[in-house]
């Protein structure tokens, strides 16, 4: 046995293989353990993020869709409490209203409204953004309007209106509003037709993408689709546009208290709007959670940590995290059957 051993040991082609096998585990622990530290100075050392070089407070503009409500609500407060006047862009035109007059009494910027139905692909809604901003000087775009399932279904069961307004919304309006606003951002920095920017301008383009989005999601199957669709859309734009002087991120999260989430109480992983954003923007351009994904980032504390653990351990498209999808999902749409079914009986009864 000792000479068999002896024998193996010997053998250099074995020897070999060993020391690649642990060249290999060294460099994947130290990958690894600098992505934490990477993730860990992002949430906890590095100062928030400084939007002067968005032009904050010279004039600029921001649009942002969804704006009426919950998250897009918020990025339309804190970017003008930053220093930027803002577009709100959102179905309804009275909420739009109200949200302006707030902020134009919070932060003392300059508002404007475009009502726009987002479930509808026609050309007055790309022609209403143009009119009101042709004239803007406008350095941010947050296309944060998205719509999910009203429950967890199969894809077979999915209703094909909602379907359709799920792709039309998270996905087709997303890329024309892109194509209307992203040359007025570049006319602004001055980066059109390749002349040279205005020193220390930048662009930014913030795109809303989700969780369902990183891991497979079973039964939000369209609602995840659409989410990977702007992942990989994001980042090769981002690839494009950099060189021009516009920095495009997608931002990924968890559960955020919200209409579309129908979650009302915060928790540990998750925020409300306000909180969320605020991680968002202090951390814009860093990947915080996303770490292995380029043009990416899961900003809040919680949700990066669970991300960078998934994405270390098991894998994001791993059995794994799509069993543990499937059997959540199942649970929650078993749960909103019964809320259905109980509010069904009560209105009958009265």
């Amino acid at each position: 046995m000792l000479c068999a051993f002896s024998e193996f040991t010997d053998n250099k082609v074995v020897i070999g293989l060993l020391y690649a096998a642990l060249a290999v585990g060294c460099i994947k622990l130290t990958t690894t353990t600098l992505s934490l530290l990477s993730m860990v100075f992002d949430l906890y050392v590095l100062p928030s993020v400084d939007f002067s070089k968005y032009g904050a407070h010279k004039g600029n503009w921001a649009v942002i869709t969804g704006a009426s409500d919950g998250i897009g609500k918020e990025y339309s407060r804190q970017l003008a409490k930053k220093g930027f006047n803002v577009v709100l862009v959102s179905r309804t035109k009275s909420k739009l209203q109200t949200v302006a007059k707030e902020i134009e009494a919070e932060s003392k910027v300059e508002t404007r409204v475009v009502a726009f139905d987002a479930s509808k692909d026609v050309s007055e809604n790309y022609e209403a953004i143009k009119e009101t901003t042709k004239d803007l000087p406008i350095t941010i775009l947050v296309n944060n309007v998205g719509k999910s399932h009203s429950m967890p279904v199969s894809f077979l069961e999915t209703d094909e209106k909602e379907m359709n307004d799920i792709i039309t919304i998270n996905d087709i309006t997303t890329l024309k509003v892109t194509r209307v606003v992203t040359p007025l951002i570049l006319h602004t920095i001055g980066k059109s037709k390749g002349t040279k920017g205005t020193r220390g301008t930048r662009g930014l383009i913030i795109n809303m993408s989700s969780f369902s989005g990183l891991f497979p999601s079973p039964m939000l199957a369209t609602y995840a689709g659409s989410k990977f669709f702007l992942q990989g859309w994001s980042a090769a734009i981002a690839g494009e546009l950099k060189p021009q002087g516009i920095d495009v991120e997608c931002v990924l999260s968890y559960l955020v208290t919200s209409a579309m989430s129908k979650v009302r109480r915060t928790s540990a992983t998750v925020p409300n709007p306000k909180q969320f954003v605020a991680s968002t923007l202090r951390n814009i351009g860093r990947r915080v959670g996303a770490q292995e994904r380029f043009a990416t980032i899961t900003p809040y504390p919680s949700h990066a940590a669970m991300h960078w653990m998934v994405a270390n351990t098991v894998g994001v498209f791993s059995k794994v995290a799509n069993n543990i999808n499937l059997t959540m999902h199942k649970s929650i749409r078993v749960r909103a059957l019964r809320k259905q079914k109980r509010i069904a009986e009560n209105t009958l009864k009265h």
